[in-house]
């Protein structure tokens, strides 16, 4: 793997790191930093397609895929928090971090979730830096193709969803429980695991299987720190539906809505 590659696209993610930190003191709202997350994966992107020695069509399906998925995610993100405050998520952290948050906002928010950007990135380096003997477009090339577009699928079509469900004013304060979202609670946030790992076919067809460690925080990420975990740690005071939502719908992998079992009592028990 060429390193000064890979830092150079570490650089250019701590610039647009930087810019949107600069902006989120304009409008005084950190949560922007949201659509700026793929962009910093679009830029590393673009310097680790222009500056590998193939350029070819492989290479170019691959910056394609990173276009696409940054673009779509970022806009989906831009529209879906336009003129609205600033995420509850990011206003605790502001309260956490008084005084001086706005300085303080540049490393905790922008800078760290660039550096996690580019350890994350790892999977694409390495899927643009083809080894001489690896040539054409092979079958884990298609299988990655496949995986992420399922990935892609799922994601648009579910934020799709739910972004309907919550323009109908007649759903104010109910749980989303159809289409996609009757088989996962979270079934986004499956469709982005499903693209990492798609990415990570790509270069472990270039021999690069330690870079695994890119799907693998993705999907921690995901999972365990800002996605599942910290999205359902305060919905059901706002949601009281949302617990027998969890009781009979997977967090994550879709799959077939569980029966909930009520407890019977015999004729004239009370409890």
């Amino acid at each position: 793997m060429d390193w000064l590659i890979y830092l150079n696209g570490f650089a250019v993610m701590l610039v647009l790191a930087t810019v949107t930190w600069l902006l989120s003191l304009y409008l005084r709202d950190v949560s922007i930093v949201d659509s700026a997350w793929s962009i910093m994966f679009l830029g590393a992107a673009y310097i680790y397609f222009t500056q590998s020695p193939l350029t070819e069509l492989r290479e170019t399906i691959v910056f394609l895929l990173v276009l696409i998925w940054a673009l779509r995610l970022s806009a989906h993100l831009t529209w879906r928090n336009w003129g609205e405050p600033e995420d509850r998520r990011y206003q605790a952290i502001r309260e956490k971090y008084v005084p001086n948050f706005a300085i303080k906002s540049l490393f905790i928010i922008f800078i760290f979730q660039a550096v996690i950007a580019w350890v994350v990135s790892l999977s694409l380096v390495t899927a643009f830096q083809r080894p001489a003997l690896v040539t054409g477009i092979s079958l884990l090339d298609i299988m990655g193709i496949l995986l992420w577009l399922t990935g892609m699928l799922f994601e648009s079509i579910a934020d799709w969803q739910l972004a309907k469900f919550k323009n109908n004013p007649e759903n104010q304060g109910k749980v989303m429980q159809t289409g996609l979202w009757k088989f996962s609670r979270h079934p986004n946030y499956f469709g982005e695991c499903l693209i990492w790992w798609g990415f990570y076919l790509f270069a472990l067809n270039n021999g690069a299987w330690w870079s695994i460690v890119s799907p693998l925080i993705m999907t921690w990420l995901l999972l365990k720190f800002s996605g599942v975990v910290m999205l359902e740690q305060t919905i059901t005071t706002r949601r009281p539906d949302y617990l027998q939502y969890q009781k009979r719908t997977n967090a994550f992998f879709p799959g077939l809505p569980k029966k909930i079992v009520t407890e019977q009592y015999p004729k004239g028990h009370t409890s």
